[in-house]
């Protein structure tokens, strides 16, 4: 028998893992995924995701597959570097009260384009 709490919805991140919704994909490989948020919070603003979508949230992940972790921080490292100079600000949020609306772990880069700077007060809320 199968309860409800069992069944899985995919999240909108599987779905553009497996392509039934488009995506900016800037980089993919056979763990990770990444693209671009379609509601950026900086001129730069990148979503690195893993594949599986076993891991609701960064804790679950730490504790369960810290070697997936750290890739998926160098994996925005390297994004960064290409895509805004190597400067960052990486989150990871946990929880609908501090903005989590999909619950399939993942990493946002944010950052902007050489010469500009990023307010610390601009991601606050």
């Amino acid at each position: 028998m199968v309860f409800m709490s069992e069944i899985r919805v995919p999240t909108v991140f599987t779905r553009i893992i497996a392509r039934e919704i488009p995506a900016d994909i800037v980089f993919e490989d056979d763990r990770i995924i990444a693209f671009r948020d379609i509601n950026p919070q900086a001129p730069v603003h990148l979503l690195v995701v893993p594949k599986t979508e076993q891991y609701r949230n960064v804790s679950e992940l730490a504790s369960r597959d810290p070697g997936l972790l750290a890739d998926i921080i160098a994996t925005a490292k390297r994004l960064a570097d290409e895509h805004c100079g190597g400067d960052f600000r990486l989150i990871f949020n946990e929880g609908e009260a501090t903005g989590q609306t999909v619950f399939h772990v993942h990493a946002h880069v944010l950052g902007v384009l050489p010469g500009d700077a990023l307010a610390e007060e601009s991601l606050a809320h």
